[in-house]
């Protein structure tokens, strides 16, 4: 419990209404989950407006409502603050109602369009390798202490950040490792002035429906690093050609790692194969769990963070190669006949293309499947590539849908197969007929690729959430 007027402090408010004094039980963004003596946050996004719920927060008990534009009608008995920044209202007061838990974490924040959910679980296996009491955000999973809480966003609302945070601290945390997505820190869901280790993996083409330039899909992410202090680091992929661009105005201590490109932390691939890889980094040969180049990028980055800890070389590349892929990333599993299912969360041209590169460098004279969607209600632009890197690197390709939401998934599909040159590609809109019908026709010569969900259970079909699991569907196949 908390005084509303505490939680106000730091806080522009354009105009008030009612007693500033009440106590506040709870803070909440949904209406439906408000409940008596709660404090209602009438948030204004790209599709809903929360003044339209105000009533039925009301209703459910809220005693503060938190608004953009104060209703004409108001309830005399409650109180209303009007702010002049919501999002930066959301994230302060509810970091003042969890008792501040950013300032009590080392948080270290992943961004980029590709490797954040790899690179978070890699740094999480690796500080609980070092006894050090982590917590962990991401796509897959959220984690406090070994237990598990389900996870739907990339990154949480800032209410449940600082829920969890608040958790991590009650529990003894010293670390909190996270995704930032772009969405997020334009958000103000996270901010760098709260960030001990940001990391940058790559950047390429993504969520334009949201950004609607590449600039400021950039910028978005550029952002986390320019609030970062002097006291805190940046781990830098220093060959991704904006690497330079991101960490330009920052005030925090630059390290950087590299494949290609002279770096501090440099790595190359010596042997692959599909159990994984022998590496070199940093002059010392290491065996590796994960397979893939971009994969030796996620673990580079993590090696590169170590020096931060001062962690020996030779004991951070012995945790390293302990170190397993996250659930529904290259997650590999074979059949009685000897034909190899994969599922990946690839779901970016740039992703897909990865994952395929990887798998075409270990397939020798195997026969290389694909089957690859499109998400609906987002951006369209990318569908056309991901058909144009499907049919590069695969033997024949299988359309289907992914999450298709409120659009059309034939729509969809016609915007992936405008990618295409040749006719090696079949369409399967039922996701699971697709699987079904690709095991079916696998022998012991091929290797079939889901890409798109990874480890989502489910299909999002309108509004509605259909039980979905590749991976299930592929076990049931290949028993």
């Amino acid at each position: 419990m908390k005084k509303l007027r505490n939680l106000l402090e730091g806080i522009e408010i354009i105009s008030s209404k009612g007693d500033l004094d009440i106590d506040i039980l709870g803070v909440s963004t949904n209406s439906k989950v408000t409940e008596r003596g709660y404090l209602f946050f009438a948030v204004k996004g790209n599709n809903l407006d929360g003044h339209e719920f105000i009533d039925g927060a009301i209703r459910n008990g809220s005693n503060c409502i938190i608004c953009s534009v104060i209703p004409k009608k108001i309830d005399t008995n409650l109180c209303y603050v009007q702010v002049k920044n919501m999002r930066v209202a959301i994230n302060k007061i509810s970091s003042k109602f969890y008792n501040n838990p950013v300032k009590k974490l080392k948080i270290i924040a992943v961004t980029g369009t590709n490797g954040k959910t790899s690179i978070v679980y890699f740094l999480y296996q690796f500080l609980s390798f070092l006894d050090i009491k982590v917590g962990m955000l991401s796509t897959i999973e959220n984690k406090i202490n070994d237990k598990s809480i389900s996870s739907s966003l990339t990154t949480p609302d800032p209410i449940e950040i600082n829920k969890l945070m608040s958790e991590m601290v009650k529990m003894g945390m010293e670390y909190c490792v996270m995704e930032a997505s772009s969405h997020a820190i334009d958000q103000i869901r996270i901010s760098g002035s709260d960030v001990y280790v940001a990391i940058f993996s790559n950047i390429s083409h993504d969520h334009l429906d949201y950004h609607k330039t590449f600039l400021n899909y950039i910028n978005a992410k550029k952002k986390l690093f320019d609030d970062l202090s002097e006291d805190s680091f940046s781990v830098i992929n220093n060959d991704d050609k904006r690497a330079d661009y991101i960490v330009q105005n920052s005030k925090s201590k630059v390290i950087n790692y590299s494949v290609k490109s002279i770096s501090e932390n440099k790595a190359r691939i010596i042997e692959k194969s599909v159990e994984g890889m022998l590496v070199d980094i940093d002059n010392q040969r290491v065996s590796l769990g994960v397979i893939g180049e971009f994969n030796l990028y996620n673990i580079l980055s993590v090696y590169a963070f170590s020096k931060i800890l001062k962690i020996n070389k030779i004991e951070s590349l012995k945790i390293l190669s302990k170190i397993k892929p996250p659930k529904g990333r290259l997650e590999f599993i074979k059949s009685s006949h000897g034909s190899i299912g994969i599922v990946d969360y690839a779901h970016t041209p740039d992703a897909l293309r990865n994952v395929l590169i990887t798998l075409d460098d270990i397939k020798g004279d195997n026969k290389l499947i694909s089957i690859i969607g499109a998400g609906g209600d987002r951006d369209r632009k990318k569908r056309p590539e991901m058909g144009r890197v499907a049919e590069e690197y695969s033997d024949y390709v299988i359309i289907t849908s992914d999450n298709p939401r409120n659009e059309d998934q034939n729509d969809i599909i016609d915007d992936i197969t405008k990618g295409f040159k040749y006719d090696n590609y079949e369409i399967e809109i039922d996701r699971k007929k697709a699987i079904i019908n690709a095991c079916n026709n696998l022998d012991n010569k091929s290797i079939l690729l889901v890409a798109g969900k990874g480890h989502e259970d489910y299909q999002i079909i309108g509004e509605n959430y259909i039980p979905h699991n590749d991976m299930e569907i592929l076990k049931n196949e290949f028993k």
